[in-house]
């Protein structure tokens, strides 16, 4: 068993302030979406995902990853947006093991009708609060957090060349 240095108090602080922060930001940007749109975040952000990716569609195991939900944790969401008619699921043709979540018409649709709202509560709630150099520390900053830039979207959702 290895020790660790315990954190000083600034480091505790700057931890529980970006947990507090995230948690405020994203309750917050949930209520509206669900408020104005009858849209959860988590369904938003798919909805995002598919209407950036190539023929709108994603392998479900790449969605999961972008979207940062489990595998069965995406299942159950995609299976809600599908009975809502915002997304089908579809083989992939190059990989027969393989499903796509594809956003349908009527799913761009919604998505087009909560990006203001959305994107209203981004400004208000995060980069509304700041000046132009706090937003671009911000977001050398938390590069610094993930694991590296971000990953360039294969050829076709099945991961074949086109």
């Amino acid at each position: 068993m290895t020790t660790t240095a315990p954190l000083t108090s600034e480091e505790l602080l700057a931890w529980r302030t970006f947990l507090r922060a995230h948690a405020t930001v994203t309750r917050r940007l949930e209520a509206e979406l669900v408020a104005g749109h009858d849209l959860a975040l988590a369904s938003y952000d798919v909805l995002v995902q598919l209407s950036e990716a190539p023929g709108r569609a994603l392998r479900m195991t790449d969605l999961a990853e972008r979207v940062l939900l489990s595998r069965s944790g995406l299942t159950r969401l995609v299976d809600r947006l599908e009975r809502d008619g915002l997304v089908r699921r579809e083989a992939c043709p190059s990989d027969a093991r393989g499903t796509l979540a594809v956003l349908t018409d009527a799913g761009l649709a919604r998505l087009r009708d909560a990006w203001p709202t959305h994107l209203r509560g981004v400004a208000e709630h995060v980069t509304g609060r700041l000046d132009a150099d706090e937003v671009a520390q911000l977001a050398v900053l938390l590069g610094k957090l993930v694991d590296g830039p971000e990953e360039t979207p294969p050829a076709d959702a099945c991961g074949g060349a086109r």
